[in-house]
């Protein structure tokens, strides 16, 4: 790092922790009691700071990490300064816990970039510090920052898995991937994605080399083309069934693999993935979310993902292969009418946006959901032609865990987009200037009025005297 973008960095990550700061205030000053799951959350790490480990509440449905971690942040802390009393595990410095996440996670993503795109000697310092800034500030991420939910840890543990993936520690990123599976029992599949990606690109290679014997000129480029994708298929199928290369990837992944075995056994003896409450977590196919998923991308990546030549490129695709898109179209109609959940909470808490994004879109006509549907092609192919740098089999394993973390969750939530889109977000070519501060100051934009509306636009139901918030 140079003494210039050094300087740069420092301002950037003090300044956003400065402001951080002032808005975790300001919060704690109008909602001083724990609200919406904080108030299973609080009283849970609360417990165990008085040493009752075998206290759980059964509304609680992730792993104890969050917890954990807080006793031993805290714990230090109180025998550092003396304090005592309720300022120990109290609501405010539980939260301030993921205000300390949130600067890892500044520098997390920062290193990432730089590691992902250190090839690329066109990217400034000023792009590299930019992107990190605007990173930090994705709203969805930024507005957990100040509430105790795992979301924040859940990140940076998951983050720091993936940066020692890419630095070839793999024993050490599958301990932090395990800190992460802690948190969120979902995590386990962005541990497959870092040991599938330590796959992929030993495939790349072999691929490269395949090609090379053959003396054909592209490596791993997505060219569309329905023979190449039999190609690569045949190809990958042939060098799994190697007994050689099938070792070769074991000892390269061996702590991945090992995670995942605890991962299932973990299963068994729960009897599902979810701790406590089941009820309200369980598993369908719901197709629909990845079509949400990408409109979610597309809507806070859209400097990047709806441009003029973007669309172009579209448009011109469709032309080319009319029969394969209609098709598809064909294929997305009949998923969207077989496949989509409502869940409960969904229609039956008002204090969500997903609430009303469903009331005031999807349930104007039973035809709104249809009608997304090319929307949703777009949207995909764009998140597609924008990862077009990585290789296939890159692309694949993506894909695949983007799959498997979105499909099976009935509640329609965008916490749950949130890593998925980091992961995508830092593995796209650096934008130009002009695309990030577009970026930035949509981000900037969505917090004003996010937090704009959970500190000034309260209300009440009925029958109760409990002030509600909108969030996200």
């Amino acid at each position: 790092m140079e003494r210039s973008e050094a300087y740069g960095f420092s301002a950037a990550i003090s300044g956003a922790f400065l402001l951080s700061c002032l808005l975790f205030s300001a919060l704690n000053r109008e909602q001083r009691a724990p609200y919406m799951d904080e108030a299973f959350h609080v009283p849970q790490a609360q417990a165990y700071c008085e040493g009752l480990f075998q206290q759980w509440d059964p509304m609680i449905t992730t792993l104890p990490g969050l917890y954990l971690m807080s006793v031993g942040i805290v714990k230090p802390a109180v025998w550092l300064f003396g304090w005592s009393g309720s300022v120990v595990c109290s609501t405010g410095m539980l939260r301030f816990i993921n205000l300390l996440f949130s600067v890892g996670n500044f520098y997390l993503l920062y290193l990432l970039l730089c590691k992902i795109h250190h090839k690329n000697k066109t990217v400034s310092g000023f792009q590299r510090i930019l992107s990190t800034l605007t990173l930090a500030m994705f709203p969805t991420l930024y507005f957990f920052t100040f509430l105790y939910y795992t979301d924040t840890g859940s990140v940076f543990f998951t983050l720091f898995a993936y940066l020692m993936c890419l630095y070839g520690n793999h024993k050490t990123s599958a301990l932090l991937g395990f800190c992460g599976f802690m948190f969120r029992q979902t995590n386990i599949i962005w541990t497959i994605f870092c040991g599938g990606s330590v796959v992929a690109q030993k495939l790349s290679e072999a691929w490269k080399t395949e090609l090379q014997k053959k003396k054909e000129e592209r490596i791993s480029a997505m060219k569309g083309s329905f023979s190449e994708l039999i190609k690569v298929l045949q190809f990958l199928t042939e060098y799994i069934m190697s007994f050689k290369n099938l070792v070769t990837l074991i000892v390269l992944t061996w702590p991945y693999i090992f995670l995942v075995i605890v991962f299932f056994a973990f299963v068994v003896i729960n009897g599902g993935i979810v701790v406590g409450d089941r009820s309200s977590h369980e598993a369908c196919f719901h197709i629909p979310q990845l079509f949400y998923f990408f409109s979610f991308t597309l809507f806070f990546s859209f400097p990047h993902l709806m441009t003029l030549n973007k669309i172009g490129n579209f448009l011109q695709s469709v032309r080319k292969h009319l029969i394969q898109y209609s098709i598809l179209i064909a294929i997305s109609l009949f998923l969207v009418w077989k496949f989509t959940y409502v869940h409960k909470y969904l229609i039956g808490d008002n204090r969500h946006y997903t609430f009303y994004v469903w009331r005031k879109v999807f349930q104007r006509h039973d035809l709104v959901k249809y009608i997304f549907v090319p929307a949703y092609i777009f949207a995909g192919w764009s998140l597609a032609d924008s990862l077009k740098s990585k290789s296939i089999f890159w692309n694949l394993i993506y894909f695949v865990c983007v799959f498997a973390v979105t499909v099976p969750q009935k509640l329609l939530e965008f916490r749950y987009f949130i890593l998925p889109f980091l992961i995508y977000r830092l593995n796209i070519p650096v934008p130009p200037l002009s695309r990030l501060l577009l970026e930035l100051t949509l981000y900037v934009v969505v917090n004003a009025v996010t937090f704009h509306l959970f500190l000034n636009k309260t209300f009440q139901w009925p029958n109760s005297e409990e002030i509600q918030r909108f969030m996200w």
